[in-house]
């Protein structure tokens, strides 16, 4: 269980740092809000997680998972080039996830 929390965790990273970029530095109402109930799932999530997980697995694959899902929506939104060398990297960043799960 510790393990799913912990995916919609990072999911949920995405969502507030995206939000927080949209929010244009607080002074819009809906990104703001989105970002404020997803950083405190978010938080919630990572915590519960660390009370059955090592805090370094944890907290990589909340980063990695938090990481890589912010670069695609970028990349999907046009907001970031997409190209061959970038896809292989967040693939990259994806794999070292699975590796820590697989060798937990």
């Amino acid at each position: 269980m510790a393990w799913l929390v912990l995916v919609v965790s990072g999911g949920l990273e995405a969502v507030w740092a995206t939000a927080l970029s949209r929010s244009e530095g607080f002074s819009r109402l809906a990104p703001s809000l989105v970002f404020l109930v997803a950083v405190v799932a978010s938080m919630l999530g990572l915590g519960y997680a660390m009370r059955s997980l090592p805090i370094g697995t944890a907290y990589a694959v909340w980063v990695g998972i938090g990481a890589a899902l912010t670069v695609v929506i970028a990349m999907a939104s046009g907001e970031e080039p997409v190209s061959v060398v970038r896809i292989l990297l967040l693939l990259g960043l994806v794999g070292c996830v699975i590796g820590l799960k697989l060798a937990h």
